[in-house]
């Protein structure tokens, strides 16, 4: 059945326009507090090579939390199963950056996407880059197909000096030997790596790989094995909402990650990835109307891993 991406989701677009208002920006982070919360882009990204948006669909935004998949399939890549001695593979049942299972378990993350996880990620990456900030921005630019991707310095910075709870997370792991990197240098690649400013064409294009297992559909790079790819869209599928992960399944059954700047991308492997973005979040942390637009897009289309 052929299906019409572009009146899809011009029809989702004009039904959770309303909702506009509901949620709220996060506000923990003084610059993301600042951001226009009436904006709302979907982009939709066919492994075929077509391209469909609606509204504020070319308008960059913090990642935030998104770029967690980024690193992780950096480091998945250069260590393979080794990851899985520094952390696991479960979703948490706690906050995304809480301390508390970290003292019952050794300071081993439960899993790579919340934040004790991702810094452990990015203290892996450290190991093995001289450059990790640079490592970081030749990857996303070109799964993304866009050189002019870059790093928002007031974001990074504003997370710098608000960051105290990530500097927690890392001085208790450190405290378990499971940062081997030194403690600043660990949060200011971090900081900067959440900082990323990317649109959801952007998003979209760049999740392709995760889609197509493993492999840059655009070029044919392979950035991780068949393997590895269905291992990262499980831990999505698992892990990627923070507390609200079994009802993104439920509601919208795809692999996805959110990130607090609004944003949420999905993929459908073998045909797709989507990325929708709106600044306001639910009690969660995750955009509002993003969750209701990603569950209309499979209810509409009929598709989903279910």
């Amino acid at each position: 059945m052929e299906i019409d991406y572009q009146s899809c989701i011009d029809e989702i677009y004009s039904e959770v326009k309303p909702l506009l208002g509901l949620g709220q920006v996060a506000g923990y982070i003084p610059v993301l507090a600042k951001v226009n919360p009436n904006q709302l882009g979907i982009a939709v990204q066919t492994l075929d090579g077509q391209s469909f948006q609606a509204g504020d669909a070319l308008t960059p935004f913090s990642i935030q939390s998104i770029s967690k998949v980024f690193v992780f399939s950096m480091i998945f890549h250069a260590f393979g199963d080794k990851l899985w001695n520094r952390m696991g593979r479960e979703p948490s049942g706690n906050s995304f950056n809480s301390l508390v299972q970290l003292e019952n378990e050794s300071g081993i993350p439960r899993n790579p996407f919340i934040n004790a996880g991702a810094l452990v990620s990015t203290d892996c990456l450290l190991s093995i880059s001289k450059n990790p900030l640079e490592e970081i921005l030749n990857f996303v630019r070109s799964l993304a197909g866009n050189q002019n991707i870059n790093f928002d310095n007031a974001v990074a910075a504003s997370e710098r000096d608000t960051g105290y709870r990530n500097a927690a997370l890392a001085n208790f792991m450190k405290s378990f030997g499971n940062i081997k990197n030194e403690i600043s240098e660990v949060l200011h690649t971090y900081f900067h790596q959440c900082a990323l400013a990317m649109s959801c064409v952007d998003l979209a294009r760049a999740f392709s790989f995760l889609a197509n297992g493993g492999v840059n559909p655009f070029n044919n790079e392979q950035i991780l094995t068949l393997s590895q790819a269905k291992r990262v869209n499980a831990l999505m599928q698992t892990c990627g909402l923070y507390n609200e992960s079994g009802e993104f399944a439920f509601c919208a059954g795809l692999p996805g990650k959110s990130g607090v700047g609004g944003g949420i991308v999905a993929v459908l492997p073998k045909h797709l990835s989507i990325c929708v973005w709106s600044p306001e979040l639910n009690k969660h942390g995750n955009s509002l109307i993003g969750m209701k637009a990603l569950e209309l897009f499979t209810t509409k289309t009929g598709i989903s891993i279910f």
